[in-house]
């Protein structure tokens, strides 16, 4: 054991067969309660182990760093103790076997913590920081560079608060020439539950969102929920439309292409038994699609695949403005 890391002492039994761990995020923050309460409901369905990691750096309120062997293992029991606090309180009304469950801390940012951990996981789970949408749109956010960097699917899990609501209304009323106050006028939002809402994937033909639908279908498979399988396109997605190669294509006849596309991805698909499956393409880019779509789903799924080279840079990827701004739960599948 290395003296930047923790792991819990007890002793776990097997995972189950083909199933990594889930790698959770966690700082004592809001955003990373939701995130393991997230990972610890899945696990609860799975049985998988989760690893609840905490990378701390010497910025964190711990005194002077350690100089000797007794003071590192003190430390490390401290932040353990934290660590196991934590998952108590996020686990009260979830039926989670406590022995799956792994503890560790590594001094290093949270970030390079989780990337090199979760290296193998089954998936990384992180909350979203509250950021407002102007500053996510400047610095971007914690889960986005995770979403980016990661090897293996990542799961953003979005905590609901006013922040973004409050900041709307006061850019509405500074722009209003009135004295009355006026509020935001927010887009319409699924009236159902959550849990009742269906999960929602975004593909695009591409070999990465071959692995987003495959997925999206077990997460439905796991949830009993419906999945929709949106293909959002713009003629530039489709490649070359067969009947077309001298001549711009009609958007009918893109539409159709698309929905072949759509329809063959599907069919040669592994669907599990009992899981219901709709497809829908619409002629609209992936990134404005896929968010409005996010309002009325549980759970939304796009692959990594996206914008590169200074388009990345200067507008940020379909897949870092989706973690960025949609309204549920987001997985990053690479």
């Amino acid at each position: 054991m290395s003296e930047n890391s923790t792991p819990d002492p007890a002793v776990a039994p097997a995972a189950p067969a083909g199933k990594a761990d889930i790698v959770v995020g966690v700082d004592g923050s809001d955003e990373s309660f939701a995130a393991l309460r997230w990972a610890l409901r899945e696990a609860s369905l799975t049985g998988q182990y989760v690893n609840a990691v905490f990378g701390w750096t010497h910025s964190w309120d711990m005194g002077s760093e350690p100089d000797n062997d007794e003071a590192w293992a003190q430390v490390r029991h401290e932040i353990a103790a934290e660590l196991r606090t934590w998952v108590d309180r996020a686990s009260e009304d979830i039926d989670f076997d406590p022995t799956r469950l792994k503890l560790t801390s590594v001094k290093a940012s949270g970030t390079s913590a989780l990337l090199q951990i979760g290296n193998d996981a089954q998936q990384i789970v992180v909350g979203r920081r509250s950021l407002g949408r102007v500053l996510r749109w400047f610095m971007g956010s914690l889960s986005a560079s995770i979403a980016e960097e990661a090897t293996v699917p990542v799961t953003v899990v979005r905590i609901i608060d006013g922040e973004d609501e409050s900041t709307q209304d006061a850019i509405a009323n500074a722009l209003t020439p009135s004295d009355v106050t006026v509020h935001y006028a927010q887009p319409d939002r699924s009236p159902a539950p959550a849990d009742r809402r269906p999960m929602v994937v975004g593909v695009d033909g591409s070999e990465t969102s071959r692995h987003a639908l495959a997925f999206a279908l077990d997460q439905a498979r796991i949830h009993g929920a419906p999945l929709h399988v949106l293909f959002c396109w713009q003629q530039r997605d489709l490649g070359q439309v067969p009947g077309y190669e001298n001549a711009v294509p009609p958007t009918e006849a893109c539409q159709r292409y698309a929905e072949k596309i759509l329809a063959n991805m599907v069919a040669t698909a592994e669907v599990p038994a009992g899981v219901r499956v709709e497809t829908h393409a619409f002629h609209i880019p992936a990134s404005k699609g896929l968010i409005a779509a996010s309002r009325y789903a549980s759970h939304l799924i796009v692959g990594s695949r996206g914008l590169s080279g200074l388009d990345a840079h200067f507008l940020g990827s379909v897949s870092k403005q989706i973690v960025n701004f949609a309204e549920c739960t987001v997985t990053v599948v690479h």
